[in-house]
């Protein structure tokens, strides 16, 4: 009989006064043991179902940012954020990775080149000329 239970995932927050639940009994299915006690689930048991499954796909695809946005349909940011919403989920803080300090870098030599050309301190073909070489 015991077989044909069905199965449902663990919960690990409370529905009544939304806390955390431990397990408190475990039992086998094929022989009947069963364990008293008081047992801890994972971080993971805590994460909620969309971020589990973005985990799965996370692993399947290696990592690969690309793999995921064409998986899920998503763009590099939204990838980005779910991983640190995964991230921060599991009691981590995510760091700035080198990508975001890159992107940020080279926004500056730009806003530099802006800013001279309206101090007058540029002219717009001399500002094409240092956008073209990559120069502040």
């Amino acid at each position: 009989m015991k077989d044909k239970l069905k199965k449902y995932p663990v919960i690990s927050i409370c529905p009544v006064c939304k806390h955390d639940l431990h397990v408190v009994r475990l039992e086998c299915s094929h022989c009947d043991a069963a364990l008293e006690g008081t047992f801890t689930l994972s971080k993971f048991n805590y994460l909620e179902m969309e971020k589990l499954y973005f985990i799965e796909v996370f692993m399947k695809n290696r990592g690969s940012i690309k793999a995921i946005e064409k998986e899920l349909n998503v763009s590099y940011p939204t990838v980005k954020k779910m991983l640190d919403e995964v991230i921060l989920g599991l009691g981590y803080t995510p760091d700035t990775d080198d990508d975001d300090a890159a992107q940020e870098e080279s926004k500056a030599p730009k806003t530099d080149i802006l800013g001279k050309i309206e101090r007058g301190e540029l002219s717009v073909a001399d500002a094409l000329e240092a956008l073209k070489k990559g120069k502040r």
